[in-house]
């Protein structure tokens, strides 16, 4: 795969495969994620050096030649360690469209989506089937066909591989915890107070913190920005203005949704929106 080097992170996306995103970062030792989720199931390879995975409550080291998988809505972060070179590439795959691919390989009982223990694999077929299914998504002259092929092979054989070696999963939240998650996510653009979500929950403010921190990973605050800034990168994805995106997200203003974006993201909104330009240049300057 030939491919010129940036410090930019490249985000691939392909409007013909939309539960599929690939995000490519060749120098990340300046990288910075804080705590943050996805709505999607992400599947991400080190490809140079090594750095710290924090996932839930747990932590630690991983290295090139490391696949690392994060079920949706769960709390990670992944940085370098001590500024030495870093390099990865990370696949965000839709919930839904993995879960119908889940059942439909008898994975499921039914089309309900289930978290994935494994959280870590250091197999090297595994990686080198990972670093191959990305090769051919960069690649300009691949397919649409060869692509979707790929993806589909790749994510089965591994998805069967995990489901014989699952393990006990920590327990699920209780429901009227998951009911006030779910309000949050439902009406990230709009005010969301502690009092009213109190009142929802019965719960007095010190303790739905303490309790919603337990079963998410974040505040219901920071739970809430998380939320806001998946709804940015929906709306940035859809070719919306920044500043636009900013307002509808429930940003009070651009810089503000900036700042939060890239803290999250370790990427700003513009380089999020521009990747796509870059990929179909770079596929010129490659013809």
């Amino acid at each position: 795969m030939e491919m010129k080097e940036t410090q930019w992170p490249i985000f691939w996306r392909d409007p013909r495969m939309p539960f599929l995103e690939l995000r490519v970062v060749r120098e990340g030792r300046k990288v910075c994620y804080a705590p943050h989720s996805h709505t999607q199931w992400s599947l991400g390879a080190i490809t140079e050096g090594c750095s710290t995975f924090v996932y839930r409550d747990t932590q630690q080291q991983v290295s090139a030649g490391t696949l690392v998988m994060m079920n949706p809505n769960w709390v990670h972060a992944c940085n370098p360690i001590d500024q030495h070179p870093w390099a990865y590439l990370m696949l965000y795959v839709d919930t839904k469209w993995l879960t119908q691919l889940r059942h439909e390989a008898g994975l499921l009982a039914t089309p309900q989506w289930q978290d994935i223990s494994t959280s870590v694999i250091t197999d090297p077929k595994w990686y080198a089937g990972y670093c191959q299914l990305a090769d051919c998504l960069l690649d300009t002259d691949s397919a649409l066909l060869d692509k979707q092929v790929a993806v589909i092979e790749y994510l089965t054989a591994l998805l069967c591989e995990l489901a014989d070696n699952q393990m006990p999963l920590v327990a699920a939240a209780p429901e009227n915890m998951q009911e006030l998650a779910d309000y949050i996510a439902a009406h990230a653009d709009e005010e969301i107070s502690l009092d009213g979500l109190c009142e929802r929950s019965g719960y007095s403010p010190g303790h739905l913190v303490r309790a919603f921190r337990q079963h998410f990973g974040l505040t219901p605050h920071a739970y809430l920005i998380n939320c806001r800034i998946q709804l940015g990168q929906q709306a940035l994805k859809q070719g919306l203005p920044i500043a636009e995106t900013a307002l509808q997200a429930g940003f009070a203003d651009q810089p503000h949704f900036q700042r939060t974006f890239k803290k999250l993201l370790a990427a700003t909104p513009r380089q999020y929106q521009q990747s796509l330009v870059n990929q179909q240049i770079q596929g010129a300057e490659r013809k």
